[in-house]
């Protein structure tokens, strides 16, 4: 969590501003938005029910090329005549799936509420945001002007070399920025290339369905206050960061899971928990994470403290509360939260919520 909502809390400026064009101030929201996209509309017929398929691009590159797909079922947790339905989300995902789910649907035509995935946000006011511009201007490059071949191991470089001319091209640029932000840029950068997104396709289509239900959404996120957004910007981009495990765990990641990355997106997309249940969610995001958690800016910081601890249990309050209040809850969780006896939902079970897993 640390790996994304941190450089997205140092960037609240930005997005401080481009509120300003906006009739109301709000809100960074930490979780990346989802991109806009179409829905299949309802009457549209099933598309063929085979399975993703792989192509094979001129390069000799495998690709996925996918149809309309549901995903897997939901989990129902309940209690008395109340339920809570859990959607499993997960990325990447091939980028020409069409993702439609009548179960999904017909379930958030009968509840009452949404409950949004964990997560964590930060406040500030357009104006304040404004002033704090100035600040964020080259908040993605390395101190003193250092380049990635300056603080990476020599053989690390010479592995970001090949990747980056196989998926990025000529970028001169980016060889000035931090390790962690480069690996993020050409991780996208060869999803891309494998056929694959990050899924928000997903997501932005179930978007629709709660706009056209006119649905109640709580977001169960943890406030992050920071008394002073100015000092922790020029904390940040005067520290170092040891983030050189994250971008060499990035570089193996691309190197060699993108076959296993489609295993995964396929098994997701057709359904297929018993595929699911085998596969391992570990990557290179720990290690971002701890980069970011070890940061000196971040232990002066006592709202980042326990991030994780606390998102998982505002969630938690959450969707208790919900299970009490309403007789249907849709709710939305990552995979690897669901999964596994430390996740949500045997969490659940333990509270002494029945629980059944989707067929």
């Amino acid at each position: 969590m640390l790996s994304r909502a941190i450089p997205a809390l140092c960037l609240i400026a930005l997005s401080g501003a481009a509120k300003s064009q906006s009739a109301a101030p709000g809100s960074a929201a930490v979780p990346a938005p989802a991109a806009a996209v179409s829905a299949a509309p309802a009457g549209t017929p099933p598309a063929d029910p085979g399975e993703v398929a792989e192509a094979t691009d001129p390069a000799g590159e495998k690709i996925l090329v996918a149809g309309q797909r549901p995903g897997p079922g939901l989990w129902k947790v309940s209690k008395d005549e109340h339920v809570l339905w859990v959607f499993g989300t997960y990325g990447p995902l091939p980028q020409k799936m069409v993702w439609r789910s009548q179960q999904v649907e017909t379930i958030l035509a009968q509840s009452q509420e949404v409950l949004e995935e964990p997560g964590a946000s930060a406040h500030v006011g357009w104006l304040r945001g404004i002033t704090l511009l100035p600040y964020v201007i080259g908040i993605k490059k390395n101190p003193d002007g250092a380049t990635l071949k300056d603080v990476l191991p020599a053989d690390v470089y010479a592995r970001w070399q090949t990747l980056k001319g196989k998926y990025l091209g000529d970028n001169d640029g980016i060889e000035r920025e931090r390790p962690i932000f480069a690996a993020e840029t050409l991780y996208r950068a060869g999803l891309k290339h494998a056929g694959l997104s990050n899924g928000y396709e997903v997501r932005a289509a179930i978007d629709q369905q709660i706009k056209k239900n006119k649905l109640k959404v709580t977001s169960p996120r943890i406030e992050l206050e920071v008394d002073d957004p100015a000092r922790m910007i020029r904390k940040f981009k005067n520290s170092p960061l040891e983030d050189v495990a994250c971008f060499s765990k990035t570089l193996e990641r691309l190197e060699s899971d993108l076959d296993a990355m489609r295993v995964r997106a396929n098994a997701w997309s057709k359904g297929d928990l018993a595929g699911i249940q085998k596969l391992s969610f570990a990557d290179h995001r720990a290690a971002c994470d701890d980069a970011m958690r070890n940061a000196a800016f971040v232990k002066d910081q006592p709202a980042f403290k326990d991030m994780e601890a606390r998102a998982r249990a505002a969630w938690m309050a959450a969707a208790e509360k919900a299970l009490a209040a309403n007789a249907s809850t849709f709710a939305m969780l990552h995979l690897k939260d669901i999964l596994g006896p430390q996740g949500y939902i045997a969490a659940l079970e333990a509270r002494g919520y029945k629980v059944e897993s989707p067929d």
